[in-house]
Parts: structure tokens; C-alpha cells; sequence
């Protein structure tokens, strides 16, 4: 039998994840109300939201720019996804400033593992911990906006400044 997902689960998951409440209600219940897995069933199916949307040109976006308050450092980052009406929207902002805090933060040196670098150049930011959550990569937290935005998104590229 089937758990039966309650407002409060929906509106907890919610606040996490930002991910759709019927989805959410379909992951509690294929958890068996498991509000643990219901979360870890839904970073799968973002994951596999992404991989279906990973193929779509992202030729609109923004470049935001972070610089730190008190200290010589900031980064600039291109962040692209699928249309303009998207790039306008809070969450796409919010994402794209917190990647351009998390690579003043954690100093990564290209975009992914993918690029045409040594993999001695340094970190590649879609591998690294995300520096609100260690538990959770660059990439994941993409994925997981991807899902929430219905948009691929991709990291276009990025400057690290520090004096």
C-alpha cells in the first residue's frame, strides 16, 4: 500500500530541493514515506531531467559578478540556459550569483573534468563540493535547478580575480 504523502513532508521537501510538489508527492510515496529516500529518489530523477536536457543549445543566460566584501577577491560568471524568459527569473539569478560566490570561494581553475586541461591545472568546478553543502557537487546543484527550471543549464565559463 501506497504511503500517503502529507502537506508538511511536501512543504519540508520543498523548502530543500524547490522541486515540484507533485513530484514530490510521487517520491514520498514510492519511499514508503521514507523522507530520506523520497529526497535521494528525486536528485535521481533530476539527474535523469537533466541527462534528457543536456543535448539543448543554451545560447541565452547572464554574467554575474560576485565581488567579496572586505577582501581583494571576485569572480565573473557566464551562466547559459535555454531562453531568455528563464535568465530573468529569481532562481536562475540566485544560481548563477552562487556560483560565482562558490568560485571565489573554492578557486577552481576550468568548468569541468571534460575540458582539454591537465588534470594537474587544478579543480574542476563541476566536481568540487558545493560550499553551502558539502554533500552536494556543482553539478548537482545545476541538475537539481535544471529540474526545478525545465532549461538545461550549463557553467559557460568563468574568471577568478584575487589580488
Amino acid at each position: 500500500m501506497a504511503h500517503k504523502a502529507s502537506v508538511a513532508d511536501i512543504r519540508a521537501i520543498r523548502a530543500d530541493t524547490g522541486a515540484g510538489v507533485m513530484d514530490i508527492k510521487r517520491a514520498i510515496e514510492d519511499a514508503e514515506g521514507d523522507l530520506d529516500k523520497a529526497r535521494e529518489l528525486l536528485g535521481q530523477r533530476g539527474s535523469q531531467f537533466s541527462a534528457k536536457r543536456a543535448e539543448r543549445e543554451t545560447r541565452e543566460g547572464l554574467v554575474t559578478a560576485y565581488v567579496h566584501p572586505g577582501r581583494p577577491l571576485g569572480a565573473l560568471v557566464e551562466l547559459n540556459c535555454e531562453t531568455d524568459f528563464v535568465a530573468r527569473t529569481e532562481d536562475f539569478t540566485t544560481l548563477a550569483r552562487d556560483i560565482a560566490m562558490h568560485i571565489a570561494a573554492m578557486a577552481p581553475t576550468h568548468v569541468g573534468d571534460d575540458d582539454d586541461r591537465d588534470p594537474d591545472d587544478g579543480p574542476a568546478l563541476l566536481s568540487q563540493p558545493w560550499f553551502r553543502d558539502g554533500s552536494q557537487t556543482v553539478e548537482q546543484v545545476i541538475q537539481m535547478a535544471v529540474a526545478r527550471l525545465g532549461e538545461n543549464i550549463q557553467v559557460g565559463r568563468f574568471s577568478r580575480f584575487e589580488i
